[in-house]
């Protein structure tokens, strides 16, 4: 049979392990989630910057005020197209690094939750009489951790979903934005 302390030292070994595991994976997902971010905006911008040119020379071409404004207007709707799939797409990657991200956080407190409560039940189990009171407080306390970590996760995917939400209603409301001025244009 174990000691206390050997039991407690193993314990603090494994979790110790664990943490630096889960805070490589946490990190490579959020790198992973940054370079398509950089990628996405690289895309737009090296898009933009051919848009923008090929768009400078029509308005350069344009023989009058009303072939100008024509064009402008032209220009108009598909670039709030653009704004919009970038939008969609921006909240796409967020999303799916936001699961990700919990995805794993969440596996690593299921299995360290599962070994620290057979580490108190085995504690439990050898504890001398009279200290069920300290062991209760413990099981307590880990409840209490456990209840937290919940409430943190379903408080970050909320936030999570607001800006998503957020992002489609300012990509949707600059979409029709665009699509009255075209109108109004027209």
């Amino acid at each position: 049979m174990f000691s206390y302390q050997d039991q407690f030292s193993a314990a603090t070994k494994t979790h110790f392990q664990a943490q630096l595991d889960l805070i490589n994976t946490l990190t490579t997902k959020a790198f992973e989630g940054v370079e398509k971010i950089i990628e996405l905006n690289l895309s737009a911008a090296k898009a933009s910057l051919e848009e923008s040119t090929a768009a400078a020379q029509q308005f350069a071409a344009a023989k009058d005020p009303q072939e100008l404004l024509s064009l402008a207007a032209a220009q108009a709707q598909p670039t709030a197209e653009k704004a919009a799939a970038y939008g969609r797409h921006l909240a796409g990657i967020v999303s799916a690094t936001q699961a990700e991200l919990t995805k794993a956080a969440e596996a690593q407190v299921a299995e360290t939750s599962r070994k620290v409560t057979a580490l108190v039940e085995e504690i439990s189990k050898n504890a001398p009489a009279g200290s069920e009171n300290a062991v209760a407080l413990l099981k307590s306390a880990i409840g209490n951790a456990n209840a937290g970590y919940e409430q943190l996760t379903k408080s970050t995917k909320q936030a999570v979903e607001t800006l998503e939400a957020n992002l489609s209603n300012a990509a949707k409301q600059f979409t029709q934005a665009a699509e009255k001025t075209t109108r109004a244009k027209k």
